[in-house]
């Protein structure tokens, strides 16, 4: 490590503090809203006044390459914890910047699948807010989707089967008297029954199996295709809008951000409301009342 200008300079691998942290997303959120965060990452200013802000408030030298590969972790924590959240059981503390598990069985579960996820459970995780605002992607469709799909596959194709067995024609009885006797199906050996019946089992199994795995998989492509994204608000007219509530607290408003932000509906029905009841409801959206 040497010293230029009194400023900490530092090669390779740099150790991000909590102050350089905020000055660094101050930046991005800052760009975000302004819609300079493309799907093909953010514009080459962006990275600029990312780089000028964490020197001139932190003091210590970085650069635009120790900025994208801070961005990475960000993208991580935000993928990682993204996926826990979307399942019942989890929860975010705000308070304490740490995951909240409910149901430990769930949480057992969903790690035995997870591997990544495991160290999560005591993890902590400063500004969330501006980190899941920032880097927040949609969750459907994941390979547990498919792997359901596929059990599901295999409980159709069980079923298909016993139906078949149960409904299985045997043979006509001759106990009765000749005029009620209705001739059926061709009469089956033991063997040939046997043999037919593993043909059914193991053709319509497996059709059943991959139809619904296939079903699965598209699913799971789906989330993964370029769709056209539907007509949101403009993030501007939101952020104008939480800002020019009275008294309205810093991380409330950021809190308030990510929901409308997220949802159409739930901006048009903060707008709906007059002014003097619109905090009390995003306190309500919150979980602060």
């Amino acid at each position: 490590m040497s010293a230029s200008n009194g400023k900490k300079k530092y090669r390779g691998y740099l150790t991000w503090t909590d102050d350089m942290d905020q000055a660094l997303l101050d930046v991005l959120v800052e760009h975000h809203n302004s819609g300079d965060h493309t799907v093909n990452g953010w514009k080459p200013h962006v990275y600029t006044a990312a780089v000028r802000n964490v020197r001139e408030k932190c003091n210590v030298d970085v650069t635009k390459d120790h900025v994208m590969s801070r961005c990475k972790t960000f993208d991580k924590h935000c993928n990682i914890l993204g996926r826990i959240l979307t399942h019942d059981g989890f929860e975010w503390d705000q308070d304490r910047n740490k995951l909240v598990i409910h149901n430990e069985d769930a949480w057992n579960r969903y790690i035995e699948k997870n591997k990544a996820a495991a160290c999560y459970q005591h993890k902590v995780i400063k500004n969330w807010d501006a980190i899941s605002l920032i880097f927040s992607r949609d969750h459907t469709a994941t390979s547990e989707d498919v792997s359901a799909g596929a059990e599901n596959g295999q409980e159709v194709a069980m079923k298909v089967a016993e139906d078949f067995r149960d409904h299985t024609p045997s043979s006509p009885s001759t106990s009765g008297p000749s005029s009620q006797y209705r001739p059926g199906p061709p009469m089956l050996t033991q063997s040939n029954k046997q043999d037919r019946m593993k043909r059914f089992r193991t053709k319509d199994a497996l059709f059943c199996m991959s139809g619904d795995i296939k079903n699965s998989f598209q699913i799971s492509m789906k989330s993964n295709e370029t769709q056209e994204e539907p007509k949101t608000a403009c993030p501007k007219e939101i952020f104008a809008a939480l800002q020019a509530i009275p008294n309205l607290a810093r991380d409330d408003l950021l809190r308030a951000y990510c929901i409308l932000t997220s949802s159409d509906r739930k901006f048009e029905c903060l707008m709906a409301l007059p002014m003097d009841m619109r905090k009390d409801w995003l306190l309500i959206e919150i979980g602060k009342k």
